[in-house]
C-alpha cells in the first residue's frame, strides 16, 4: 500500500445500455444509434479496460451490460451493419481530408482504422468473447439486469419477476457468469423489490443517492432482505457528469452537438458555452489531452478529499461509488476513454484502494438496514420521468398490454401447458419491448420522442395482432404473425413462455436456473 494511503475504498460503476435498435430505422434514430455508441464507447472502453488488465491491473470497476444490449452486441445483423459503419467511418475521414481539414481527416482516419482492426480481430463474432475475457480476469465485476431495461416499479410483478430471471440466466448463457449485482434499470426502486432480488440471488443493486438521504459511504441492507443498496456518491460523480457543469464540458475537449454535416464528422471543440457552433475553433487533440491531464489530477484530488472526510464523518473507512453511463466514455465525451484508463491508473498512485461493488460488500463497507422508499436516478429522483404527466398514454398503454399478453399466455398455456409455443414466446418478447423504460425517458426528455412513441405502438400492436388471431382461434395466422414480428424482434431466443408461472410461484432461484440451461437448448 502507498505511503499516502487514504482510508475506505473508491468503486466505479459504469452503466451500458442502448434499447432494441435493430431492424427498427437507421439514421437519425435506430442503429446509427448502436453503431456511434459501440464505436466510440463499446469499443475503446473495453480496450482501456484489456490494457489495464494486461498491466497486472485486477478489480477494477463494475460494469453494467444489460441483456438488450448484450443481444445487439451478439446479433449477426448488428455485426454486419457494425463492420459495415467502420468501413463508413474511414470514407467519411478520407473524404473531410481532401475536402481541405486536413487535420480532422487525419484523426479521424486514425480512430478508424483503429477501430476497425480490432472490430475485426476481436469483436467480428460477437462482443461475448470480449466482455467474458475481462469477467474472466476479474478484470471487472459483471452486473446484470432484467431483460430489456424495464422501470421495475410500475411493471406488473409476474413479468417484472420473469425479465429478472430470465436476464440473469441470459448472462449465465452468453458469458458463463450469473451476476449477482444488478443495475437496476433507472436506478428505480419501490418496496418489495427487495424480496424478489433475494430470491433471486441478487446480493447487491445500485440506487442514486438521495434514495439513502445522501449519506452513500456505506451500503445499506434493504428493509428486511439482506440485498444490499448502494448508493451514487453525487458529490464526486457531478464533477465528471452533472446537468450544469463537468469535464466535458471543458473548452478544449471535443463539441458534441456541432457536426460537419458533409461528413457527420464533428470539427470543434467546445471552445465556451455560449459560442455558436459555425464560430467554435477546431477540434486540437493536443490541448484536449493536456485538459485530460489536469481533470484527472482534479478527479484523484476530490475523490481522495472525500474518503478522509467521509471516513473522518462516520469513525470507519468509508465507500465512495461514483456510476456513470458507459456511453458518456466516448459517445458522449470523445475523450472520455483517455481520462478513464489514465484515472485507473492515477488512484492506486495516490493511495487509493480501487475495488468493485462486490468487493465493497466483502469488505463489510455495510452499514445499518435502510427503509428504502420510492426513488429513481431521474429528474427529481422520484418517477416523474416514467410516470408523470408527459407520459400518462404510455403508462396506460403498458398497463394495459401487459394486461393483454398474460392473459392470453395464461389461455394458451392452460390448454397446451407442457409444449413450447412460439406464439405465446414472441408475445411475451413484444410486450417486454414495449414496456422498456426507454420510451417514456425518451418522450420527458423530448429526445426523439415521435420515434419512442412510434416504438411504443409499435411494439403493442405487435402484442394485440397475435393476441387477437390467439383469441379468435386463428393459430395459424397467429403462427404467421409471431414469425413475421420475430424476424425484426428475435432477440433473447431461449425466452420460454412456459417459464413465466415459475418466476412468480416457483421461487426466483428455480427460474434462473432453468433459464440458464434452457437458453442453450433453444437457441
Amino acid at each position: 500500500m502507498s505511503s499516502n494511503a487514504v482510508p475506505g475504498q473508491f468503486t466505479l460503476v459504469l452503466h451500458s445500455h442502448l434499447p432494441w435498435l435493430a431492424h427498427h430505422g437507421r439514421w437519425p434514430v435506430g442503429e446509427e444509434w448502436l453503431y456511434q455508441s459501440w464505436a466510440a464507447s463499446y469499443l475503446p472502453v473495453a480496450e482501456v479496460l484489456r490494457t489495464l488488465a494486461a498491466e497486472g491491473r485486477s478489480h477494477l470497476l463494475s460494469l453494467g451490460i444489460t441483456p438488450v444490449l448484450a443481444a445487439q452486441l451478439d446479433d449477426p445483423h448488428c455485426l454486419s451493419g457494425m463492420h459495415h459503419w467502420l468501413g463508413n467511418w474511414q470514407l467519411r475521414a478520407d473524404e473531410a481530408a481532401t475536402a481541405g481539414n486536413v487535420a480532422l481527416g487525419r484523426h479521424e482516419h486514425r480512430l478508424a482504422t483503429a477501430a476497425l482492426a480490432d472490430f475485426e480481430q476481436r469483436w467480428r463474432h460477437g462482443a461475448a468473447p470480449v466482455w467474458r475475457e475481462l469477467i474472466d480476469a476479474d478484470t471487472i465485476e459483471l452486473l446484470g439486469g432484467p431483460l430489456a431495461h424495464p422501470f421495475q416499479p410500475l411493471l406488473e410483478p409476474r413479468l417484472r419477476q420473469f425479465q429478472l430471471a430470465e436476464g440473469l440466466g441470459d448472462a449465465r448463457h452468453r458469458w458463463g457468469h450469473t451476476p449477482t449485482g444488478i443495475w437496476a434499470p433507472e436506478c428505480g426502486y419501490t418496496p418489495g423489490m427487495e424480496v424478489g432480488y433475494d430470491a433471486a440471488g441478487v446480493t447487491h443493486f445500485m440506487v442514486d443517492g438521495p434514495a439513502l438521504r445522501g449519506d452513500t459511504t456505506l451500503g445499506r441492507p434493504v428493509r428486511d432482505a439482506e440485498v444490499i443498496a448502494f448508493g451514487r456518491d453525487l458529490q464526486v460523480s457531478y464533477r465528471v457528469w452533472s446537468p450544469k457543469s463537468g469535464y466535458p464540458g471543458q473548452s478544449a475537449y471535443r463539441d458534441f452537438h456541432h457536426y460537419d454535416h458533409a461528413t457527420g464528422l464533428k470539427p470543434s471543440r467546445v471552445t465556451g458555452k455560449t459560442v455558436a457552433g459555425p464560430d467554435k475553433a477546431p477540434y486540437d487533440p493536443e490541448l484536449a489531452a493536456a485538459a485530460i491531464v489536469r481533470d484527472v489530477d482534479d478527479f484523484v484530488r476530490t475523490v481522495r478529499e472525500r474518503l478522509i472526510s467521509e471516513s473522518a464523518r462516520i469513525g470507519r473507512p468509508a465507500l465512495v461509488v461514483a456510476a456513470f453511463d458507459t456511453e458518456l466514455f466516448g459517445h458522449w465525451w470523445h475523450e472520455g476513454p483517455q481520462w478513464l484508463a489514465q484515472v485507473l491508473r492515477a488512484l492506486p498512485e495516490a493511495g487509493v484502494t480501487v475495488g468493485t461493488l462486490a468487493d465493497a460488500r466483502e469488505r463489510g463497507f455495510v452499514g445499518e438496514p435502510v427503509p428504502l422508499a420510492d426513488s429513481s436516478w431521474g429528474s427529481g429522483k422520484d418517477w416523474r420521468v416514467w410516470a408523470g404527466d408527459q407520459v400518462r398514454d404510455l403508462v396506460e398503454l403498458n398497463d394495459d398490454i401487459v394486461r393483454l399478453t398474460l392473459d392470453t399466455v395464461d389461455k394458451m398455456r392452460a390448454t397446451e401447458p407442457a409444449l413450447r409455443d412460439h406464439v405465446a414466446d414472441q408475445l411475451l418478447r413484444e410486450a417486454i419491448l414495449t414496456v422498456s423504460s426507454d420510451w417514456a425517458f425518451m418522450v420527458s426528455k423530448d429526445s426523439a420522442a415521435g420515434y419512442a412513441r412510434d416504438r411504443a405502438h409499435q411494439h403493442a400492436h405487435a402484442v394485440r395482432e397475435i393476441a387477437a388471431a390467439v383469441g379468435t382461434g386463428q393459430l395459424a395466422k397467429a403462427q404467421q404473425l409471431a414469425a413475421g414480428w420475430g424476424a425484426a424482434d428475435g432477440l433473447f431466443p431461449g425466452v420460454d413462455a412456459r417459464r413465466l408461472g415459475s418466476a412468480g410461484s416457483g421461487g426466483f432461484a428455480a427460474a434462473v436456473e432453468h433459464a440458464a440451461s434452457s437458453a442453450e437448448g433453444h437457441a
